[in-house]
């Protein structure tokens, strides 16, 4: 008989690891986690973790024989600073990975006459802005907005919240009998950080980047403009958001992709906010023309007043909490003499 499991992909990611951590506290589910790289000894536990690619399709073929995948959280991504380095790769990571993905799920939801949870984080990259003076007129920006992404890993995003409503809603719409459809559900977050993970390879990472060097004593140079403005959440904040509307009923749900965010800064003010905490911190700002460029066509807050209408959605970090009770005081310890 097989094994009922969650499937956690990009697993020892910073939304993959806090995920884990969450699961942890409970003994109702079966976790199997995949990524390239292994888990951190502390997520070392009761959950089965497999080192592998989202490319390799036999992988796949062989966990279906192992295992009853109940739910697909599909978290692992090329990040957008390196898609547009590599784009062929990224688009083989996020499209071709996802696609795989999901093709399993909706075969997985037919074969045991229920549908598979498919919960899959997208991004502020799906949007793409003309300039600033739009960027500061639609300040909070809804989920069918401005879908014009300017980053392949943009592209990427908004193609996969698309196909996962095309095997969500229409995936053998000719056949003769209606296939169970597998239950995609899509959040698109703002700038995410954590106090527990280094950052790596975000558009949106000048932020934590400063707590992180002002930390350690370092100096740190700001790759955008004083007045850039985004939204941001904290990371406690994102995996409440995943679970919560993996948990939400489908009847309640009105779409398959909703907005959720916490606050918006300027890049001065996440500045301001560190010295604060860290008053001797050497904080510069050198924009790097090309990223500034990305973080300019992106909203500068989002409207997720569906996310809270249709099942719930509050964060419970505002920016002083994110940063006095979780940011700030993490980080200090973790870079503590």
């Amino acid at each position: 008989m097989r094994k009922k499991v969650i499937m956690i992909t990009g697993a020892a990611g910073e939304i993959g690891q806090a995920l884990i951590d969450e699961f942890a506290h409970s003994e109702e589910h079966e976790l199997l986690t995949l990524d390239l790289h292994p888990l951190p000894e502390r997520l070392h536990s009761r959950f089965t973790h497999i080192q592998g690619d989202i490319l390799d399709k036999k992988l796949f073929a062989r966990l279906v024989t192992e295992f009853e995948i109940d739910t697909i959280f599909h978290l692992a991504a090329l990040l957008s600073t390196r898609s547009e380095f590599a784009p062929e790769l990224a688009h083989q990571v996020n499209v071709d990975g996802t696609l795989t993905l999901l093709q399993l799920a909706a075969e997985q939801s037919q074969r045991r006459g229920e549908a598979v949870r498919f919960i899959f984080p997208s991004s502020i990259a799906a949007y793409g802005l003309p300039d600033l003076t739009i960027k500061a007129r639609d300040f909070y920006v809804r989920e069918w907005d401005w879908n014009y992404p300017t980053t392949m890993y943009g592209c990427n995003k908004l193609y996969c919240e698309l196909l996962g409503s095309y095997y969500s809603q229409h995936y053998q719409q000719l056949a003769r009998t209606k296939p169970v459809m597998l239950d995609f559900r899509s959040v698109r977050f703002p700038g995410l950080i954590s106090a527990f993970t280094v950052p790596a390879g975000g558009t949106s990472d000048y932020g934590p980047e400063m707590l992180h060097a002002a930390a350690q004593n370092k100096p740190y140079a700001c790759f955008v403009r004083e007045d850039s403005t985004i939204p941001f959440m904290a990371m406690p904040d994102a995996v409440t958001a995943l679970l919560h509307l993996w948990r939400a009923p489908a009847a309640a749900l009105t779409r398959r992709v909703y907005n959720v965010t916490s606050f918006s800064l300027s890049a001065m003010q996440f500045r301001d906010r560190v010295l604060q905490a860290f008053p001797e911190a050497h904080i510069t700002f050198q924009p790097d023309i090309s990223r500034q460029g990305i973080v300019d066509s992106w909203p500068a807050g989002l409207n997720d007043e569906a996310a809270q209408e249709d099942w719930g959605w509050q964060p419970a970090y505002d920016t002083q909490r994110a940063f006095d009770e979780y940011l700030v005081p993490t980080i200090r310890q973790r870079h503590a003499g």
